[in-house]
């Protein structure tokens, strides 16, 4: 048993062999786990596992405190989204972990949408949109393959194209409509301007009577 765990867990819980996405096994064998946890490994604990943990921390929390403030929805639908065409494309260039690409999609979208914001990378300072492309290039120099990096910054594109620039261009519309549930279930509901409340629900309404 030990054995079978031993090539990719450096804690002897769980092998990589567990987490991959292989799509035989998701539909053949319901192994429906494997769609969420090949976005979820970074590899074994070492340097590069910190450091794309980080990242993707880091720019998770700046876009859902940022442009996503107060609109869980939307942004619940951007993994969605994200994760279902990362996938898509992941098979075709046989990429079976895509935690990496994750990241690379988030600090894509970040960065596209923060274009004046000055970043500190290693010393080096530059303006958000080229982070990506740093991270990229820092990747290649841990001998890691930057096709990951690339599919992860196609599909962060792709979302920017059509959440942010094509609606706003002549004839252009919203594509990327978040579904209905998701709001009803994330999404604090707007308070009709128009509602009357009840005698019972206004202010004071259970106090008891002064004498």
């Amino acid at each position: 048993m030990g054995g079978a765990c031993r090539p990719g867990s450096e804690l002897e819980i769980l092998s990589p062999f567990q987490l991959y996405f292989n799509p035989h096994l998701v539909f053949r064998r319901l192994q429906i786990w494997r769609l969420v946890t090949n976005f979820l490994f970074f590899g074994p604990l070492g340097f590069s596992f910190f450091f794309n943990m980080l990242f993707v921390f880091r720019y998770c929390r700046m876009l859902e405190e940022g442009s996503f403030r107060g609109r869980k929805a939307d942004f619940v639908f951007m993994f969605l989204f994200g994760g279902a065409l990362m996938t898509l494309l992941g098979l075709l260039g046989s990429l079976f972990f895509l935690g990496q690409a994750l990241m690379a999609m988030l600090v894509y979208v970040w960065s596209r949408r923060s274009p004046q914001v000055r970043v500190n990378f290693f010393g080096l300072t530059f303006q958000a949109p080229f982070l990506p492309w740093a991270l990229m290039g820092f990747s290649l120099l841990l001998g890691n393959s930057i096709l990951v990096d690339l599919l992860g910054i196609a599909v962060g594109h792709i979302y920017y194209f059509l959440e942010d620039v094509f609606p706003n261009q002549p004839g252009g519309k919203r594509l990327l409509l978040t579904p209905g549930f998701l709001k009803l279930l994330l999404d604090a509901r707007e308070e009709d301007p128009n509602y009357l409340p009840l005698p019972e629900e206004q202010p004071g309404a259970h106090l008891p009577p002064q004498h």
